[in-house]
């Protein structure tokens, strides 16, 4: 059979057109569909970032500071090391109430049963030990940023978590805060919280804050580092009342019949020995 040279040389012709053709079709099928592509917006992250923490522990001390009046119980659990180096658990529970910018009292029953109350009414700082009948006082006119400062570095008293009740907590906090976290979102007790973790220089601390409206402490744990066993402090809140029924009789004292008073420098037995996880001075 004959081939037709001029024949075969028009299909190969017609094949390399083709051919050519059909590629450059494809290819400018593909620019338009990565042009197309390029002009559509990323789709967005369903990654959930996690809120930011400082702004949330911000936000807990503001509305702690400008909250006018409110009532809250406590159950702390504090390490105390021993002399053997055993670490051994103690505990008390705290009623407190406070009234800006003059009252605030604080009901405390230790684990062991002991009870003490400590009071405020604007111009005297009083604590009383109803199991031996005394009390101390002292005037300290002022407000109660001022009544606690005095308690806590002139009187050489305890007060654990002292700085929440004061105003000056939002700059307090922040100023010594030098390193803050953001841990999760979790649950306690039913309530959504935000799960926090900072440190300061001599404490690291964790703090939930609920979730919402009232953002509120729900537990707070301190470790003292820098101390021997470094030791913790435990603080469960339950309760909270942002507007509670509050008389200024709450935050008087009228000494019981045969009660006697004593002075601050004896130091009122108020909690177990001191540790760092109940001065009070860092918190």
């Amino acid at each position: 059979m004959k081939t037709n040279k001029k024949s075969l040389l028009r299909t190969a012709v017609y094949a390399a057109v083709l051919s050519s053709t059909i590629s450059c079709a494809g290819k400018q099928e593909v620019m338009r569909h990565e042009t197309l592509a390029d002009a559509l917006p990323a789709a967005k992250s369903t990654e959930v970032q996690p809120p930011v923490a400082r702004d949330i522990l911000k936000r807990m001390a503001d509305y702690l500071a400008k909250a006018p009046q409110f009532t809250v119980n406590l159950t702390d659990n504090f390490d105390v090391i021993q002399d053997t180096g055993q670490k051994i658990e103690f505990g008390e529970s705290r009623k407190i109430t406070l009234s800006r910018p003059n009252g605030l009292r604080v009901e405390l029953e230790e684990s062991s049963g002991e009870k003490h109350t400590v009071v405020y009414d604007g111009k005297d700082i009083t604590v009383f030990n109803p199991a031996q009948n005394v009390y101390a006082q002292t005037a300290k006119p002022g407000g109660i940023d001022e009544a606690v400062m005095y308690f806590l570095r002139d009187l050489h008293m305890r007060l654990p978590l002292a700085m929440l009740l004061t105003s000056r907590f939002p700059s307090e906090i922040d100023s010594r805060t030098e390193a803050l976290d953001y841990v999760e979102m979790t649950s306690i007790h039913g309530i959504p919280t935000h799960h926090l973790a900072g440190r300061t220089e001599t404490v690291d601390y964790q703090v939930w804050i609920a979730e919402g409206a009232q953002p509120l402490p729900i537990r707070i744990v301190l470790t003292y580092k820098h101390a021997e066993g470094q030791p913790q402090f435990r603080a469960q809140f339950s309760d909270w009342n942002l507007k509670p029924q509050i008389s200024d009789k709450q935050f008087a004292f009228t000494p019981p019949e045969g009660a006697r008073k004593i002075s601050f420098v004896a130091q009122l037995p108020i909690g177990t020995p001191e540790t760092p996880a109940h001065s009070g001075g860092e918190q």
